[in-house]
């Protein structure tokens, strides 16, 4: 059975299986990249190749552009699912179709938990410019551009898998964020949800936001708190549900990372000078058993996003970190996921929005802050990137 390996050793093999080419809101006080098109439902659309050509017609340049496209594009192939392969193995979740739904129906969940808020920050209205940090479908970054039409929205994300039309103020790129943020222009917001587990040191990252916002600029956080909770012992430490929470956080504390952060955003944001401060928190109930009609409503929607996710958010997890075989997982995933149906188990998450405002006098960034520190000996040495830069659509172009 696959609860017998939860105690694997901590060896980790390189893969398994085939691989190929209640109700209430709790609120305290307050560098070139590769570009792709995007889109949603629009009145306009405008359609953008995946990769600009050189502004010069070098030979050489061309070939290495066309490289770096297959390279992104060649996805990794392992047990059944498809992983990014720019700066590969850095996200274990994967980029296919199955988990692109989910990304899509996890942004809805978000915007009933927020009652249709895109965010909490001011910058929910007369932000100029924005960035959307592992962007995933881009449906976030659509959603802002759409319902703000004058502020110009950059999605980035490790994988192309954001739709081909985009309105004229969106655009996405291919980037890693862990590396040094290189925009020639600030932001006046920074966005970033559903990052816990992506990032070794989410310090540095607050500092890149920081450093990388215009004085008076907002950084926000969107991201659950684990491992899942209850209160009142219908969860106990046997259902498969519980194993597998407490699995996803040792696995990614193997690599360096956290599931269990969520609840250090705010000191984090202070720490790197943000001030104002504020933390909202709002209960996820796994499913819809809560009697409060707007938590059975929020519930619903954990429910419909976890039930797709199970076996995904735990497959490369458990075969790469945990040592498990990819049945093991799909055996496990199918426990799981009959405790997620069942409304007699009262699990929960907590939902956090953390956001903070840069200052608006200049100030510097404590030096103490370093990227990599916590974790430098996780730190691995990575040849430098090669970027394109993404032209500006052509409204002519409409679809």
């Amino acid at each position: 059975m696959a609860q017998e390996h939860r105690d694997q050793p901590e060896t980790q093999p390189e893969s398994h299986g085939e691989t190929q080419p209640d109700g209430q809101f709790e609120t305290q006080p307050e560098a070139q990249a590769v570009a792709f098109g995007a889109g949603s439902d629009h009145d306009f659309r405008f359609e953008i190749p995946y990769y600009t050509q050189p502004e010069h017609d070098d030979d050489d340049d061309g070939a290495s552009t066309a490289s770096l496209k297959a390279s992104i594009l060649d996805y990794r192939r392992e047990n059944g699912r498809t992983y990014h392969r720019f700066s590969d193995g850095h996200y274990v979740l994967p980029n296919d179709d199955l988990e692109q739904e989910r990304l899509d129906i996890a942004n809805h969940m978000w915007t009933v938990v927020w009652d249709g808020q895109l965010c909490l920050c001011p910058k929910k209205n007369g932000a100029k410019r924005v960035l959307d940090l592992g962007t995933g479908t881009g449906i976030w970054a659509l959603d802002y551009a759409d319902e703000h039409p004058t502020a110009t929205v950059i999605g980035v994300d490790l994988s192309p898998i954001q739709p081909e039309y985009v309105p004229p103020n969106c655009q996405f790129e291919i980037d890693d964020l862990e590396k040094e943020w290189a925009w020639p222009e600030k932001f006046d917001f920074v966005f970033s949800r559903n990052m816990i587990g992506c990032f070794n040191d989410w310090e540095w990252i607050a500092k890149q936001a920081f450093e990388n916002l215009e004085p008076g600029g907002y950084f926000e956080i969107h991201d659950n708190l684990y491992p899942v909770a209850c209160d009142d012992g219908t969860l106990t430490e046997d259902h498969a549900l519980y194993k597998w929470s407490s699995l996803l956080c040792e696995a990614i504390a193997r690599m360096g990372r956290s599931l269990t952060i969520t609840s250090e955003f705010e000191g984090i944001l202070q720490r790197v000078g943000f001030e104002n401060v504020t933390v909202t928190k709002q209960k996820m109930p796994a499913s819809p058993w809560p009697e409060d009609p707007r938590l059975q409503e929020i519930g619903s929607w954990v429910q419909a996003s976890l039930l797709p996710g199970i076996e995904g958010m735990a497959m490369a997890l458990l075969t790469r970190v945990m040592g498990w075989k990819p049945a093991e997982v799909i055996i496990f995933g199918s426990q799981v996921r009959q405790d997620v149906k069942n409304l007699g188990v009262h699990a929960y998450w907590y939902g956090y929005s953390v956001y903070g405002r840069k200052p608006a006098s200049k100030k510097e960034v404590p030096k103490e802050i370093l990227r990599g520190k916590p974790n430098e000996s996780l730190q691995v040495d990575s040849p430098k990137r090669e970027n394109l830069k993404r032209k500006s659509p052509h409204p002519e172009s409409p679809k």
